[in-house]
């Protein structure tokens, strides 16, 4: 089958989204589909091959300025070639992004009133390029806030529209009034365009089904996974090859809990539970907000007295990533939103780290699903410490728990295994199936 992918880029950003859709494009494309998978707004940043062709659609300075100066791109078309080369897109993507809720409201609705929208041209241009060249059996938009693209899409190809969950709802619930309200109104409106959602997660189909008011029957699961590829020869860190070691790899930012990590870290600390225990920190580290923000843990971990034992490493291409991983003894990412996807999860275990995940979102079921680690309350340092000092202490339950895990990401997290069920539903659907996946 023929499948053409929408994703959303992040500009600078590593962005779990962008490597898990682009990680699927190369799952189905090893199992012999065909599929084209094109950015919108600008390049995905990603620490591994690209499935795409370079292409990106919705260019982010066309998006802009046709919500901010509708009328300046059709009395100054060169503008538009001039914003959308190339070079332009590329010196966009090294910038930091503008992801805040807060102040993308009312670009946000605009997308996803779709023909309706002040994007209806860059829409416009999509549509006649699926339509006479890519020709695609089936077209997958990757995440909910895409959806206004969904009727024209179907309409004009007359093909079905599949459209991804898998964190939507961290962003729709920080949209100020009335923007949340009317983003939220519409994505239940392009519902009737949607053929079959897809989620990450059963925890994040919910909460999308609740926010948005989605059927939950017209949401099917389907967990994430990763390429494996330089895993397999990963050599995990035996124990006693150096101090103790924590690691957390994600986003530098509030919603992913390096505060809560820090607390706990300091709680085990003044324990001396763990003797020589240190805390390595790696991930996405840019711009004023992600800056500010690690240097108030840096101070009030200062404050408890603790500073050489922390190393903030900041954002990590494929090989350090993995260095960083040899180099832990377990992760822990104590998001204080219920993360839908979780992708750092399945890349420890990958390497034989084992996790501490707090009881929401996705991680009960990764954890569930791989035995690969231990959960702990949201939010709740103290309890996050116990979890940490349970398997730092515990050389066997380190190594089963890291062992464990690793065998089911092999077996169950691929790439492939994601892909394979990506393709049921898009069966299903071709085949005029709706009912849910079993």
């Amino acid at each position: 089958m023929k499948v053409a992918f929408v994703a959303a880029g992040a500009a600078g950003m590593y962005c779990g989204s962008c490597l898990r859709d682009n990680a699927l494009a190369w799952g189905l494309r090893e199992l012999g589909e065909d599929i084209v998978l094109v950015p919108a707004y600008t390049p995905m940043r990603l620490d591994e091959s690209s499935a795409s062709d370079g292409r990106v659609v919705f260019n982010a300075i066309d998006v802009y300025l046709a919500e901010r100066w509708p009328s300046l791109g059709r009395r100054l078309p060169f503008l538009r070639r001039w914003w959308a080369s190339g070079w332009v897109l590329r010196a966009l993507s090294r910038l930091e992004p503008s992801t805040d809720p807060a102040a993308l409201g009312g670009l946000t609705v605009s997308m996803l009133r779709g023909e309706d929208g002040s994007q209806r041209r860059s829409l416009a241009e999509l549509v006649a390029w699926l339509k006479d060249e890519v020709r695609p059996d089936i077209v997958h938009l990757s995440n909910a806030l895409l959806s206004g693209m969904a009727g024209e899409i179907r309409r004009a190809l007359g093909v079905p529209v599949i459209v991804g969950l898998g964190g939507d709802e961290l962003f729709l619930s920080g949209l100020r009034d009335p923007y949340r309200g009317l983003a939220l109104g519409l994505i239940r409106e392009r519902a009737a365009d949607v053929a079959r959602y897809i989620a990450t997660s059963a925890a994040g189909a919910g909460a999308m089904a609740s926010l948005a008011g989605l059927d939950p029957d017209a949401i099917d699961v389907v967990l994430p996974g990763i390429r494996l590829d330089d895993y397999r020869e990963l050599s995990r860190r035996e124990p006693g090859t150096g101090p103790p070691t924590i690691g957390f790899l994600a986003r530098v930012a509030p919603e992913k809990g390096l505060h809560v990590l820090a607390e706990a870290f300091s709680q085990l600390v003044r324990s001396r539970r763990v003797p020589g225990v240190r805390l390595k920190v790696a991930g996405y580290l840019g711009g004023a907000p992600s800056l500010r923000y690690a240097g108030a843990v840096r101070r009030a971990l200062a404050r408890d007295g603790i500073r050489d034992e922390v190393e903030i490493l900041g954002t990590v291409d494929r090989p350090a990533k993995l260095a960083f991983l040899r180099a832990i003894d377990v992760l822990s990412v104590p998001a204080t939103y219920p993360e839908p996807k979780g992708l750092f999860v399945l890349e420890a275990l990958a390497a034989g780290v084992p996790v501490v995940q707090p009881r929401h979102g996705s991680f009960p079921e990764l954890i569930e699903a791989t035995g690969g680690g231990l959960l702990h309350e949201p939010n709740d340092a103290a309890d996050l410490a116990l979890r940490l000092a349970e398997i730092l202490e515990a050389v066997d339950l380190r190594r089963e728990l890291g062992d464990r895990g690793r065998q089911a990401v092999f077996e169950r997290f691929s790439a492939a295994h994601m892909a394979a069920g990506t393709r049921e539903v898009y069966r299903r659907v071709l085949e005029g199936r709706t009912a849910p996946l079993a």
